[in-house]
């Protein structure tokens, strides 16, 4: 069975990105209301979105025609404010002309209307080819890249890293909830609409970041050196967007990420009112996987302490070191860790697993596997909870059996 190409491929989904409502399907959605549709905030998006102004009662109204010939003959008229009786009423004619609109980019505006969002642009030029399964691993290519870059710049929000492996990485997904993503008219672009609310720090921090790598790259295929990269940490440049950055290029002739800002919001404080495009070529992945090996072996362990839940306990016999796998509740910003244990350790462990108590650990989080084991692993104990956060642990605990069968026969998954 084909999955869909609006459906979350992969681990780097943020959770809350899911297809344009109006990207598919005859129902365009709930328009968005009339009485809250600023008439500015609309001829900014129609400007953005290439449609021409033609005429209008100065200072009363405007006729806004689309950009193209397949929609010749259809406009919108908008009123310039809202101070006049039919105001609101000629909103709303035009909020529903654009529902009904055969421009590929009137979809875009009304989303733009129904929740102020940035907007992301990513455009891939890719050699002409047969259609098929061609196009279709090219589309699904795209839309995994623009997913990875997302993610990329919602992590740097969290915190600044080379390589932030599996940190941050739930904060970082909520941080892209309610984004919408829909492809462009022409199969090779893809817009990412990012709610203001939630989501303009990580745009704002993409825009630093992609600018940055650019410089980088540059620099790198200028002189040779490295050092630009290092110091592009500190603008939220990172292993993962140099993955991302390389994901969207491979494959493509080059690649083009506009940045544009919600007209209802505003511009962020220092930021262009227009940002300029950043491209990339093939000719800059050498330069980009270099950084990313960079950033891999010169990200640091780093010093924790930890309060997680018993999941999976292994050990080759019955007496010995063992390893555990915990499901972290504090201390650091990832899901699970492995750690491996000396026989007392591993003792007490086993001991807070059957009785559902965490535990709580000190070490180092290694960088390898994505900053997922602790190594260097001492004061081990268990850690006392009120009833109820007890009773959540067994529960939990009974419905996961199968951890006990695993400690038993020293498997790991």
């Amino acid at each position: 069975m084909h999955r869909s190409m609006d459906e979350p491929t992969g681990g780097t989904v943020p959770a809350g990105s899911r297809a344009h409502p109006y990207a598919v399907g005859p129902d365009p959605g709930p328009a968005p209301d009339p009485a809250r549709v600023d008439p500015a905030v609309l001829g900014a998006l129609l400007r953005r979105h290439g449609w021409h102004r033609r005429g209008g009662a100065q200072g009363r109204y405007s006729r806004w025609a689309p950009p193209g010939p397949a929609t010749a003959g259809t406009s919108l008229l908008v009123p310039d404010t809202i101070a006049f009786p039919d105001s609101e009423d000629l909103l709303a004619e035009a909020v529903t002309a654009l529902t009904r609109s055969a421009a590929p980019s009137a979809r875009d505006i009304l989303v733009a209307l129904t929740v102020p969002s940035d907007e992301i642009r990513w455009w891939r030029d890719v050699p002409e080819g047969a259609p098929g399964a061609a196009d279709w691993t090219g589309s699904d290519q795209l839309r995994t890249a623009a997913r990875q870059i997302l993610l990329a710049g919602s992590l740097a929000v969290r915190g600044r890293a080379g390589y932030h492996g599996a940190r941050h990485r739930r904060k970082a997904r909520s941080a892209l909830d309610g984004t919408l993503v829909g492809p462009t008219a022409d199969g090779r672009g893809l817009t990412a609409f990012v709610p203001v609310t939630a989501g303009r720090a990580v745009v704002v921090q993409l825009y630093a970041a992609l600018h940055a790598a650019r410089e980088a790259v540059d620099y790198q295929r200028a002189t040779g050196g490295m050092e630009a990269f290092d110091a592009a940490v500190a603008a939220g440049v990172s292993r993962e967007l140099t993955e991302a950055v390389v994901a969207l290029v491979r494959g493509a002739e080059g690649t083009r990420i506009t940045l544009a800002w919600a007209p209802a919001a505003g511009i962020p404080e220092g930021c262009p009112a227009g940002p300029e495009p950043v491209e990339f070529s093939p000719g800059d992945l050498p330069a980009l996987r270099l950084a990313g090996v960079r950033y891999l072996q010169d990200e640091p362990a780093v010093p924790v302490r930890i309060t997680g839940a018993v999941v999976r306990l292994r050990r080759s016999g019955p007496r010995g070191p063992g390893v555990v796998r915990l499901r972290v509740l504090a201390g650091a910003e990832i899901a699970h860790v492995r750690i491996e244990l000396d026989e007392e350790a591993y003792r007490i462990a086993g001991h807070a697993h059957l009785v559902g108590l965490p535990l709580r650990v000190e070490g180092r989080l290694e960088n390898r596997g994505g900053f997922r084991r602790l190594t260097g692993a001492s004061q081990v104990a268990p850690v006392q909870v009120d009833e109820a956060e007890r009773d959540r642990l067994m529960k939990s605990l009974h419905e996961n059996v199968d951890f006990f069968e695993e400690a038993c026969t020293g498997e790991e998954g």
